[in-house]
């Protein structure tokens, strides 16, 4: 019995230690996030557009601050996510981004109308793309 027992405490502590490894790959961008910078369609937002914007991201949710209160699930993968609205303005609705993590800053560019993945961190000329770089608070 105590074979079975340690044999059992043994695997569990394996499990967990694998799954927190995986988590904690998956939430290192847990936590709240403050827009620094803004542009879209190539054209940069003046700091008063965004100064009250936040980004709270928990595992694969997130919600959004601005004038409103945005909900949703976000699914990361390459370098890429699928953003889902659950919530709030864009409820229903499926936006597509690339994100990369620098210098302490998370950078998203986002693709509002979430047909395709963007190519690069760069809206000149494309009305539809809209990046954000952010610090965490």
């Amino acid at each position: 019995m105590r074979l079975i027992t340690f044999i059992s405490m043994l695997l569990l502590g394996i499990g967990c230690a694998g799954t927190k490894t995986a988590a904690d790959k998956s939430n290192k961008f847990n936590g709240t996030w403050i827009p620094v910078q803004q542009e879209f369609g190539g054209t940069s937002l003046p700091s008063s557009a965004f100064a009250k914007q936040k980004l709270i991201i928990s595992d694969s949710n997130y919600t959004v601050m601005a004038e409103s209160v945005d909900k949703g699930v976000v699914h990361y993968k390459d370098d890429k996510m699928d953003i889902y609205g659950k919530e709030g303005v864009n409820a229903g609705k499926h936006f597509t981004a690339i994100y990369k993590y620098e210098n302490n800053q998370l950078t998203i560019c986002y693709n509002l109308s979430g047909d395709s993945y963007p190519q690069a961190f760069e809206t000149k000329s494309k009305p539809t793309l809209f990046l954000s770089i952010f610090k965490k608070e």
